[in-house]
Formats: structure tokens, C-alpha cells, sequence
């Protein structure tokens, strides 16, 4: 794991700052290096000034959109349609910035567009905050605060279970999930990750495939989730997987909330299958009013908030700017969050 630059958080306040959490520097592109030119930054508004610095901090200019337009940079990651709007009025566009992590709104146009414009990701880049909110999550699924929160008298029954020399199962293998396992380190827990390779990842005490994913769950005392969500990855975690589980493990999800089916997740809950559940993400999402989850006592649900916009704006800009470096460079090399079109993250 090698973490990138500071999110620019002043020093002399004494103030850290997140950092991107990269792995896949120096990652192959999946289709010829982009041509450089100029760089528009969308949707236009009073959100882009950040990112426009950092297009200029590179060397870049930005410029709008036109048939001119090589780079884009797209904010919203709610609006895919007026991405392909945007990509049909400018054909030029031979590298296109995205604002999260997770792709999969955009899954359609990487498909279509994938063979000729290079996509990357924001993965890693707001791999600290996330994996805070995660353990965050985990610590109080344990400590039973979703009990305690609810509670209306003062309670006599002792409840909740440490986390130090606990098994943990993580789903995933990117940025989140390696700074979560940084975190979880003074726990002295034991980590297994599940991911789509058996290459060792730093800091678990194993590594495997996808499909020996129900043969880790038995021995898990913590889930956690951070795995992309693909065609392939969708609803991982039904009555299945949670029929394998501890009824005293914990699920943990910060990725996407069509990773787990939710009626299943539910029935979970309530027939103690598993003992909790910590979401930021839910499917659907947002999870409406008078939803079971919202009543079932056994879940800390937390509205998609494992990163603020002000934790996010500077850590884009920040790849941003790294990204516009490379695509000014012009060989291809120095990009961050390199998205794969085929397996489409």
C-alpha cells in the first residue's frame, strides 16, 4: 500500500489531512495513451473552482466544452445521462475524470466508450474516511450502540464483545479495504480478504478467491465490505451467506447496497442469524421511510455518509491534478484509478 499526496489540509494548523490510499500505480491503460488538449470541468457551477486549480496547478487548461474538448472532468456522479450528452457533443474527448470510487452509474457509457477514451476512477482517493467510518461501524456493531442508541431506560443486561483477536473477513481488496486493515492492526485482529485474485494483500493474514467466499464466513466474527459492484458482485451476501455465519457476527457495508440483498439482510436480523449490521449503503438507496432496516433493532444504518463533500472535494482535486499530469505527459504513464471497461471497475 503506498498512500499519495496530503488532501492539502493546512500544517500549520497541526491538521493531518486524508490522503489517497493508491494501488494501482502505474496500471496498464486499456486502451492508447489520450491525446492532450484542453480539459473542460462539468457540470459547470460554483463547485469546480477547486478543480480547475488543480488543472492549472498541472499545467492544464481548462476550457469549455467544445469539439476542441480532449479531457473531462465529471463531477455529479448522479447524472450519467448528461455525461453521454457531454461525450456526444464533444467526439475529441479521449480521457474522462469521474468523481467516485464506484463506477457503476456509469457502467453503461465505459461499455460503449471504453474502446477508444480512457475512464478513471477516484478508487483510493477517499480510501481513509471511509475506512474511519467503517471501523467506526464495526466498533459500534460490536459494542452494541445500536441497542444502546434506541434505548429508553438504563439497562441491566451486559452486552457487546471486543475486537481485539477477533476474525475479520474483508471483501474487497482496493484502497478502503487496505486502509481498513491498517486500522484494524493495534486489534492484533486476524484478516482474511476475499478478492477476485489470490495475490497477497498487505497486513491480512490470508488471502482468497471470490468463490471461497462461504468457506471464510463460518470463522468471521466481522464482515466488511468494500468490494466494487459489478454484474458479477451483485447481491454477494443472501440467505445463503448469512446462513453460514455466526449468530453473533456482524456485517459491516460501506461500498454499495445492491452488494447485499436486503430482504435477506432483514430476515438475518431478525431471526438471529447474524447479531447486526452496520450500513452506509443501502439497497434501495435511500432507504424509504417505514422500511423494515429502519426498525429492526440490529442495524446502525448511516445515510451514505462514510465521506463528507468537504472530505471528498479536496482528495478529487488532488487526483485531479495527478491525472492531469499524466494525460499532459502523453505516454500513457502516471494515471491513478485506471477503470478496466471489461470488468467494469
Amino acid at each position: 500500500m503506498s498512500a499519495g499526496v496530503s488532501s492539502g489540509a493546512s500544517s500549520s494548523s497541526g491538521v493531518r489531512g486524508h490522503r489517497a490510499v493508491v494501488t494501482d500505480a502505474g496500471a496498464e491503460l486499456p486502451v492508447a495513451p489520450p491525446t492532450a488538449g484542453p480539459i473542460a470541468i462539468l457540470p459547470a457551477g460554483d463547485g469546480t473552482a477547486l478543480h480547475e486549480d488543480a488543472v492549472a496547478a498541472a499545467g492544464g487548461t481548462v476550457a469549455a466544452l467544445g469539439q476542441d474538448t480532449a479531457g473531462l472532468v465529471w463531477l455529479d456522479p448522479r447524472d450519467p445521462s448528461g455525461l453521454a450528452s457531454a461525450l456526444d457533443s464533444a467526439p475529441g474527448v479521449g480521457w474522462v475524470q469521474l468523481p467516485f470510487a464506484g463506477v457503476d452509474a456509469f457502467a453503461s457509457l465505459i461499455a460503449e466508450h471504453g474502446d477508444r477514451v480512457l475512464f478513471t476512477s477516484a478508487k483510493g482517493a477517499y480510501a481513509e474516511p471511509v475506512a474511519e467510518h467503517a471501523l467506526a461501524l464495526t466498533l459500534g456493531t460490536l459494542r452494541v450502540l445500536h441497542k444502546r442508541a434506541r434505548a429508553k431506560s438504563w439497562a441491566t443486561e451486559p452486552e457487546g464483545v471486543s475486537l481485539y483477536g477477533r476474525n475479520v473477513v474483508v471483501v474487497g481488496a482496493g484502497g478502503i479495504a487496505q486502509e481498513y486493515i491498517r486500522l484494524l492492526a493495534p486489534f492484533e485482529v486476524s484478516v482474511t480478504v476475499v478478492r477476485r485474485s489470490a495475490s497477497p494483500v498487505d497486513g491480512a493474514d490470508r488471502t482468497v478467491t471470490t468463490d471461497a467466499l462461504d468457506e471464510v464466513l463460518p470463522d468471521a466474527d466481522v464482515v466488511m465490505i468494500a468490494a466494487a459492484m459489478t454484474s458479477g458482485t451483485s447481491k454477494l451476501f443472501g440467505a445463503r451467506q448469512f446462513a453460514v455465519m455466526k449468530p453473533s457476527a456482524r456485517l459491516v457495508n460501506i461500498a454499495r447496497g445492491g452488494l447485499v440483498d436486503t430482504d435477506a439482510l432483514v430476515d438475518a436480523l431478525r431471526s438471529g442469524a447474524i447479531a447486526a449490521a452496520g450500513l452506509d449503503v443501502t439497497d434501495p438507496e435511500p432507504l424509504p421511510d417505514g422500511h423494515p432496516l429502519w426498525d429492526e433493532p440490529g442495524a446502525i444504518i448511516t445515510p451514505h455518509q462514510a465521506d463528507t463533500p468537504e472530505m471528498v472535494a479536496p482528495l478529487l482535486a488532488e487526483r485531479v491534478r495527478v491525472n492531469t499530469v499524466a494525460f499532459l505527459g502523453g505516454a500513457g504513464e502516471g494515471f491513478v484509478g485506471v477503470v478496466d471497461p471489461v470488468a467494469g471497475y
